[in-house]
């Protein structure tokens, strides 16, 4: 099992506590030396008032936030979790992907989605009734402009003529990407299109509002992994795909650590093979300690 932790920048209530440069490279180089995998931040470049009122957050730009944490890190990997795609030209996603491995020295993990905010898909001008079919369409562009010359590819809103984008990639043959998404449409992208999957925990409550189906226990998950499974013996897949879940990223206390580690254990023979972990935390300093807890508790 990996483990992929927050850096926290989605607290921007709390000033330069978590968001500044000091606090991401603090952050980022703290998880390093407990021994995380990876390292995350979100992506919503302009929200609206009234998800952030109902318990939405803000998040600084997933690209320049990971670069600070580069700068500051030499292993951990970098994991945007996730980067709406349907919000950019996929291309320029591509650029910024590329720019952040080469700079990283291939540490690029690309977590990506379709997005649900329909309010932030109207502000910024994307099409929000084609987000699935523009998701499919980026991967495929982003991958294609990572690993091939005189690309000519014509999507909804782009039109490439034979374009090439250089220099490679330092992860070969490209950063792995990976699909967000509880629903079947979700798991199809992800097996077909990509390297990894990730289901997001989504309560009854919730469902309307993030627009993806409920998941809420072990046996929901595993009725999806054996879906994705199936699917991908269908098409002919036989690389592994990572999936990536979450625990514990909104409580407001850790779980005991034995009953954390049969969680993690439970989720593991499912075959989850990432789990992201968040901790609740007034300054950088008590979350710093919170995550060396976990750390020496769990990985």
């Amino acid at each position: 099992m990996n483990f992929s932790v927050s850096l926290a920048t989605d607290r921007i209530q709390s000033g330069t506590e978590f968001v500044g440069a000091p606090a991401i490279s603090e952050i980022a180089r703290a998880a390093e030396d407990a021994g995380f995998h990876a390292c995350f931040v979100t992506d919503h470049p302009y929200p609206v008032q009234r998800w952030l009122d109902g318990g939405g957050h803000h998040a600084l730009d997933p690209f320049v936030a990971l670069t600070v944490a580069a700068t500051a890190t030499h292993t951990i990997k970098l994991h945007t979790h996730i980067v709406v795609l349907p919000y950019r030209n996929p291309f320029l996603t591509a650029k910024a992907g590329l720019t952040l491995d080469l700079v990283s020295g291939g540490r690029l993990i690309l977590g990506a989605g379709a997005g649900y905010l329909k309010g932030e898909f109207q502000a910024l001008g994307a099409d929000f009734d084609s987000r699935n079919d523009l998701s499919d369409e980026a991967i495929v562009a982003i991958k294609r402009a990572w690993t091939e010359s005189d690309v000519k590819m014509e999507g909804r809103y782009f039109n490439a003529r034979g374009n090439t984008m250089l220099p490679r990639p330092v992860a070969q043959p490209h950063p792995p990407i990976w699909v967000g998404g509880n629903s079947k449409r979700a798991i199809r992208r992800a097996v077909e299109l990509a390297e990894g999957w990730v289901p997001f925990p989504n309560s009854a409550a919730m469902s309307p509002f993030t627009r993806s189906p409920v998941l809420e226990t072990n046996e929901e998950l595993a009725e999806r992994i054996t879906f994705a499974s199936a699917h991908a013996a269908t098409v002919g897949r036989i690389a592994p795909l990572d999936i990536c879940y979450s625990i514990n990223a909104h409580t407001s206390e850790p779980d005991p650590v034995d009953q954390l580690r049969s969680h993690v254990e439970s989720l593991e023979k499912l075959g989850v093979t990432w789990l992201t972990v968040g901790f609740p935390a007034e300054t950088r300093a008590e979350y710093i300690e919170t995550l060396r807890t976990f750390a020496a508790g769990i990985l």
